[in-house]
């Protein structure tokens, strides 16, 4: 019984670990897949479906591995759950579905470009990141599962440094100034509230 209960947190897991390498097939190749005619997500989310296949089957032999089995684990990793569904809450609101999917980028001509810089994007510059990260984490403190750990691990360097620095010099070349001033002014974590004031910068404003 307990081995299925720890199937929840291992498939956790392997989604959320899956984004990094799924951001990977985006951003790199931004360029070609705005240039399709029709949806890039009808490649893309096949794309999506076969990196989280080839993750479960990777961690299969040590999905029900623990490093501990501690309930009262499971607190801390409550905590963590509220900081981070709190962040998609309001990144969903500031943000749009449309900019969150990544549907905005890749399809330019058909929604308005602008770089969001109010709300939470007023203190950190990634707080999506941030929160897909926190909630691996809950996941991971709470099960105790060795390749939850070895997963939070990789999604960490994996996000920090290489995905936001490659964002963040497509940023650039599409923003140009406004990025580079807002990056100046806002940092990567985040910073106490009061510090930043920020606004909706559009291209051509």
């Amino acid at each position: 019984m307990q081995d299925k209960l720890l199937l929840v947190p291992w498939a956790v897991a392997i989604v959320y670990s899956s984004i990094p390498l799924f951001w990977f097939a985006i951003h790199p190749f931004a360029e070609s897949w705005r240039r399709m005619k029709r949806s890039p997500y009808r490649a893309l989310v096949p794309i999506w479906a076969i990196i989280i296949l080839a993750i479960g089957w990777l961690t299969w032999p040590w999905h029900a591995r623990q490093i501990y089995s501690t309930p009262w684990m499971w607190l801390p990793a409550l905590l963590l759950f509220f900081f981070g569904f709190r962040t998609y809450r309001r990144v969903f609101a500031e943000f749009g579905e449309h900019k969150l999917s990544g549907e905005a980028e890749l399809r330019p001509k058909e929604h308005k470009q602008e770089l969001v810089t109010t709300g939470l994007h007023a203190r950190m510059r990634h707080p999506i990141y941030l929160a897909h990260l926190v909630n691996l984490a809950g996941w991971t403190l709470g099960s105790g599962l060795l390749v939850n750990f070895a997963l939070l691990a990789i999604s960490v360097l994996g996000t920090f440094p290489l995905m936001v620095l490659i964002e963040e010099r497509e940023l650039e070349q599409r923003f140009g100034d406004r990025f580079r001033e807002y990056k100046a002014r806002v940092p990567l974590i985040p910073v106490p509230a009061g510090k930043n004031v920020s606004r909706v910068v559009r291209p051509g404003a």
